[in-house]
């Protein structure tokens, strides 16, 4: 990462980052095919409506996986073992706290708020018992995403995804068994899904504990550190907070989308992973920017930031885009994955095409998102993509004309997208010129400035 010419090493941590990514979006994209497929579209709008509700609960936990992905970045660019160490043993304490807060929630919360979101009645029991099975497994999510953060930070993106490789057949195998086999409908693919949390969480342990090298962790260091709480605060609140809201965002969405009825929710919710699985192909070399980037501030080796930018951002909005050229060419086939209803796959189809198709839009203010964090601007993301993404959003919602087609309310993602890029823009072209060396190396490479 501190070395040599950083597309080639970016490529090698990015592309297992992008395969995790989506083996980890499959556990709910085979949970959808399965209900889908073989319980009816009432339970593939159940699984599906619960997509932004997760999203809600567990991402501002989440993003403290983010500051313990630069916290410990920027101590290996220091050569700070001691601080590795602590940050590590910090990660593993908060990742069980975080992950009993988002138990708890989860339990509380899931009635109240699908009933609040209009989830249509003759699924609304599903979608509460789907959410409720789901909480239980929320704890592993959390440890693999924080261990996985850990394992990150030393370029380590192979260990995570041959996890869930295993784990990805295991609860394909297990949804299978419980909804074909056993009958269980909406509860077989939520517990087929936390059984392979419980795996994956388990793994990742056992790396850590044993085979972690310069980021083991140590017992006598599992526990809460003051300065390494207040660095992965400092970066992780921020980011968790950003995801929260753009979660809370979507969550008005799904309310107006499930105003046009169950068939519209299920649609709208098998279009929809293939937006998320185009998301970690952006996120990837989000976090390939705040890895690389975070451990050459810490070197003070500014120079290479701005090309890990470019090359971030050229990578992500290359790869977006095929993939969504790709989805579009097929989307009758790929939405028959999910189900077999034509009025389900025509829903589906105009998402695809409103919405997927112009996510590489996306690209900049991530990536730009990505290289502030590591060098310690977590904020300014979180406010920019509030503003532009979610606050946005809300608004549309809420003046949404009674009578408008289904297409013009998914209108609002590429406009949002577009004016979050603006203001990254400016904030980049702020904070990154005021950065000592950051032109360095301008006259060497040819790349123009960000």
């Amino acid at each position: 990462m501190l070395h040599g010419s950083p597309l080639r090493a970016m490529i090698a941590f990015a592309l297992p980052l992008i395969a995790t990514g989506m083996l980890q979006q499959s556990f709910n994209s085979v949970d959808i095919a399965v209900a889908g497929r073989f319980a009816g579209h009432g339970a593939l709008a159940a699984v599906g409506s619960n997509g932004p509700v997760i999203g809600l609960i567990i991402n501002l936990f989440v993003g403290m996986a983010i500051g313990v992905n630069v916290v410990i970045a920027n101590y290996i660019g220091q050569k700070n073992h001691a601080g590795v160490a602590r940050a590590v043993g910090t990660s593993a304490y908060l990742s069980v706290i975080c992950g009993i807060i988002m138990l708890v929630i989860s339990q509380l919360v899931a009635r109240p708020i699908l009933t609040i979101l209009d989830t249509p009645a003759e699924v609304l029991d599903q979608a509460i018992e789907y959410l409720r099975i789901m909480g239980i497994g929320m704890p592993f999510m959390l440890m693999y995403n924080f261990g996985s953060a850990v394992l990150r930070s030393i370029g380590d993106t192979k260990r995570p995804f041959y996890i869930l490789v295993a784990t990805g057949f295991l609860n394909i195998g297990l949804n299978l068994l419980f909804v074909i086999g056993m009958g269980m409908g909406v509860a077989g693919v939520a517990w087929g899904t936390v059984i392979a949390n419980v795996v994956n969480a388990a793994a990742i342990g056992y790396i850590l504990l044993y085979k972690g090298g310069e980021v083991t962790l140590q017992y006598r260091h599992m526990r809460p550190y003051r300065q390494e709480l207040r660095k992965i605060f400092a970066i992780g609140l921020p980011a968790g907070l950003q995801g929260t809201v753009f979660s809370f965002s979507n969550v008005f969405i799904l309310s107006a989308i499930n105003s046009f009825g169950a068939i519209a929710a299920a649609g709208s919710a098998a279009a929809i992973i293939f937006e998320f699985y185009n998301y970690h192909i952006i996120s990837a070399f989000a976090q390939t920017a705040t890895t690389f980037t975070g451990q050459n501030f810490g070197a003070g080796q500014n120079e290479r930031i701005r090309r890990i930018f470019l090359y971030s951002l050229g990578m992500a909005f290359v790869g977006s885009l095929a993939f969504a050229t790709a989805i579009l060419w097929k989307d009758n086939f790929f939405m028959s994955l999910f189900t077999g209803d034509a009025e389900v796959l025509e829903y589906g189809c105009v998402r695809i095409a409103v919405v997927l198709l112009f996510q590489f839009i996306a690209s900049y203010y991530e990536i730009g998102g990505g290289v502030l964090r590591g060098i310690g601007h977590s904020m300014t993301p979180a406010i920019i993509t509030i503003t532009g993404t979610c606050v946005l959003r809300l608004l549309w919602v809420g003046l949404f004309p009674e009578g408008a087609s289904f297409g013009a309310l998914l209108l609002i993602y590429p406009v949002s997208w577009t004016l979050t890029d603006i203001m990254m823009w400016v904030a980049m072209r702020r904070i990154t010129n005021s950065l000592p060396r950051w032109y360095a190396a301008k006259k060497d490479t040819g790349i123009a400035t960000a």
